[in-house]
């Protein structure tokens, strides 16, 4: 078959919105919830989702070299990704006091001034920043959650003039957490590459020195009304994997699997991470992007922190030629800035790489 680049269309302009911490000092307590942030099918009743173990990989197994790595930890370590797209990381070389500072000094940002926080504002047409989602169109529903996005890796790519001031300390730890970070994405991206047995370097060469790291801060407050509102409309990833520290006490995170949505536990040393759709792409379906979202609840402030671990925006990602054959033809097309085009799909509730499929 005849490769093919996929053509999906460019965003548009965005509109302005505020933040929901904002909306809510401006409410001074109502409790009606603004139309924009309804959704029409309602939100789930988070009492009737299931709580379901997620698979908890030590990534101390993975770290070793690749002869001392014995098959079934390999096995299972593919057996989370295929019927998963996500696993609980323990032992990945952070410890839990430090994880607690990371969560800390997401909720002091969070807890600044209205006028602290604006400083950082995210300007029209641009990732980076604090504000709310992304808007294209009046007729959006919105996300019930706040979040500061901050770009990482390449250095070069930093807009410092969003890092945080206050905490003090918001610099040095992100340096340090998303450079440990780093470490878990090559070790990750490897074992990906032993359990489909591809080059142990074909997703860590994607990523490569210039591979992107963008960091989401997200602020979730309360609301009166879960049922009809989403902190994180459901959504798979654009990435090659993602990163994320869940709070340590309020759950929120689910997944979907088999048509059923589970909620995921929380494990407060582990990180969560999960495939995206260009490792979905690039392992020609075997590996599954999975579905989730975040729900709110009606009491209680929750954050997160997530890392999107991407290639180069100029590299083309296609299915790796060894996972094409004739009882497994390839799946997808050819596709390159596949993140720059994720947004506003995100934001219509599509998937992007439903128009990469062939």
């Amino acid at each position: 078959m005849a490769e093919s680049s996929s053509t999906i269309a460019k965003p548009k302009i965005e509109l302005g919105s505020e933040t929901v911490q904002e909306l809510l000092l401006l409410a001074k307590g109502e409790q009606q919830v603004p139309e924009k942030y309804i959704h029409k099918v309602g939100a789930p009743d988070a009492s009737s989702v299931q709580l379901k173990d997620i698979p908890v990989i030590d990534l101390r197994l993975l770290l070793t070299t690749p002869s001392s790595i014995t098959q079934q930890q390999l096995d299972n370590f593919r057996s989370a990704l295929t019927t998963w797209g996500c696993f609980q990381v323990i032992n990945h070389g952070m410890t839990p006091e430090f994880l607690d500072k990371v969560r800390e000094m997401t909720k002091e940002f969070f807890a600044l001034p209205t006028e602290e926080k604006q400083k950082y504002l995210r300007q029209v047409n641009d990732i980076q920043g604090y504000g709310n989602d992304t808007v294209f169109s009046e007729q959006q529903t919105l996300d019930w959650s706040d979040r500061l996005y901050l770009s990482v890796y390449p250095e070069e790519h930093r807009k410092l003039k969003f890092w945080p001031q206050n905490p003090k300390s918001f610099s040095e730890i992100l340096d340090q957490y998303t450079m440990k970070l780093q470490v878990v994405t090559k070790t990750v991206l490897e074992a990906m590459a032993r359990s489909l047995n591809l080059d142990v370097n074909c997703f860590r060469d994607l990523y490569g020195e210039q591979g992107k790291m963008d960091v989401r801060f997200n602020f979730y407050p309360p609301c009166s009304r879960p049922d009809v509102v989403l902190g994180v409309k459901p959504h798979a990833d654009a990435t090659l994997i993602t990163h994320v520290l869940q709070d340590k006490q309020v759950e929120g995170l689910q997944f979907l699997k088999d048509d059923q949505w589970f909620r995921a536990p929380i494990i407060p040393e582990a990180l969560l991470i999960n495939v995206g759709d260009q490792t979905e792409i690039l392992s020609n379906g075997i590996l599954k992007s999975p579905v989730h979202r975040v729900v709110i609840n009606p009491d209680t402030v929750r954050i997160s922190l997530a890392a999107f671990c991407m290639p180069e925006s100029d590299r083309e990602i296609e299915p790796f030629e060894s996972l094409v054959n004739e009882s497994t033809p390839r799946l997808y097309n050819k596709v390159k800035n596949y993140d720059s085009i994720y947004f506003e799909y995100y934001q219509q509730g599509r998937r992007p790489i439903e128009a990469s499929k062939i």
